[in-house]
């Protein structure tokens, strides 16, 4: 990408580089016995865009279904938890930490989802798993109110640790 903040872009990619895929073209899980174990973090967001009504209701805790933010910020941590369980190649890690910050801003929430573990894989599926669970879960306490909210703008914003090195978005 031209612009991006991301350091040594990789070129072109060859069939025999993705690291996913076994010469026959199937899927396997990626062998990690090897690597260092190292300290990693990712922070993801996820942003759910409804109405400022509909904000300041989840913001003072008087929506129908009750206290959302809450409820959010343990979902969100549970999902995290749950990484491996939903997304086919991943690795179940250690978490030892999982944070959630739920940002009431005009007519959105936007959440921020950080993940960190000492292991020899990255966090990045966990930060964005659990923001897009805790969305999920705002949106499902929202939706008796606001049939027309939007949950997007899923991504990682920064990663540290392992071989590929930090960077960030923020």
């Amino acid at each position: 990408m031209k612009g991006s903040v991301f350091q040594d872009e990789p070129e072109e990619t060859s069939m025999s580089d993705l690291t996913h895929l076994r010469p026959d073209g199937s899927a396997h899980m990626v062998d990690v016995t090897d690597k260092a174990v190292t300290r990693r973090e990712a922070r993801a967001q996820a942003v759910l865009q409804t109405t400022t009504e509909v904000v300041a209701k989840i913001a003072d805790g008087t929506l129908p279904k009750g206290e959302a933010l809450g409820t959010a910020r343990i979902a969100g941590i549970m999902g995290a938890k749950q990484t491996s369980a939903l997304i086919p190649l991943c690795h179940p890690l250690p978490l030892s930490r999982v944070e959630i910050d739920l940002i009431p801003e005009g007519d959105r929430v936007r959440i921020l989802a950080t993940a960190v573990t000492k292991g020899v894989t990255g966090v990045e599926m966990e930060a964005l798993t659990a923001a897009s669970v805790a969305a999920l879960t705002l949106y499902d306490m929202i939706k008796a109110v606001d049939k027309h909210a939007v949950i997007g703008d899923i991504r990682v914003l920064a990663k540290s640790g392992g071989k590929s090195g930090d960077w960030t978005t923020e």
